[in-house]
């Protein structure tokens, strides 16, 4: 595990998108072994985003990296999408995605997994374009600053295994729920899942680190930051990956209090 905390101008400058995806995005590996960290996470979501009330205008996305497997149960339940990450070049390989450029990531299999878990396997095709549609821009957020990005407030926000990479200790992750909590409006919803108990994540040679966390640290932080958990769930990762040494996911959906 690294000895330092990964800040994040050392994933401006060398974070590579492209080799990340390749090593935790595809649905198979190179033996044919099925990517079960990718596909518990799309079950996860796709069971959140399914929860009563979970719907709306404007969902913010923080932290997307250059994926998009977080926004496709969510992409049925809102209007507008703002996908928002730290590094310059994961927003770039997003877009690339998004404008259908020559060398994008295929997402097809993942989208249809994920239309199968809807009920629908065939409607991939439609659904990669209603994504595409929905998401009005790809824009900058750090999670350490007061105001991430300048949007808010919105009716939800997701995040997923962004927070525990992107702060040193449990002082910041704290302040960093409350700085993307502020962007939801009373009633809204924070949708996270976060991995826990890992101290590093590793592909290309190069290892980052990241903030080892309890279940309990992460509610008490989201309920800290004006919210009421209304689903939390925590699930066992797979042991023995050497990229990572997490031991649980955790998958919660909170509700924003209204002012008293």
């Amino acid at each position: 595990a690294p000895k330092v905390f990964t800040e994040g101008e050392f994933y401006q400058r060398a974070f590579n998108p492209q080799e990340y995806l390749k090593e935790f995005y595809n649905l198979s590996d190179g033996n044919n072994q099925p990517n079960g960290f990718l596909m518990e996470n799309l079950k996860s979501l796709h069971k959140m985003f399914s929860l009563d009330g979970l719907k709306g205008d404007t969902l913010i996305d923080i932290g997307c990296g250059p994926t998009i497997y977080q926004l496709l149960s969510a992409c049925e339940n809102f209007q507008e999408i703002f996908a928002t990450d730290y590094t310059d070049e994961n927003r770039r390989e997003l877009e690339k995605w998004l404008r259908k450029e020559p060398g994008a990531f295929n997402w097809s299999p993942v989208v249809q997994y994920v239309c199968e878990l809807e009920g629908n396997r065939d409607a991939w095709a439609e659904k990669e374009e209603r994504l595409r549609k929905k998401v009005k821009q790809v824009l900058k957020c750090d999670v350490t600053k007061a105001n991430p990005v300048a949007l808010g407030p919105v009716d939800c926000i997701v995040s997923t295994l962004c927070l525990e990479a992107a702060c040193k200790d449990l002082a910041t992750f704290r302040s960093a729920v409350r700085n993307i909590g502020a962007l939801v409006k009373p009633g809204g919803h924070l949708v996270l899942l976060t991995v826990l108990q890992e101290t590093f994540y590793a592909f290309n040679d190069q290892v980052f680190s990241c903030l080892r966390l309890e279940k309990n640290d992460v509610e008490e932080a989201v309920e800290a930051a004006g919210f009421d958990v209304r689903f939390s769930e925590m699930l066992p990762c797979l042991p023995g990956d050497p990229r990572a040494d997490c031991e649980n996911v955790l998958n919660l959906v909170a509700r924003k209090r209204s002012s008293s």
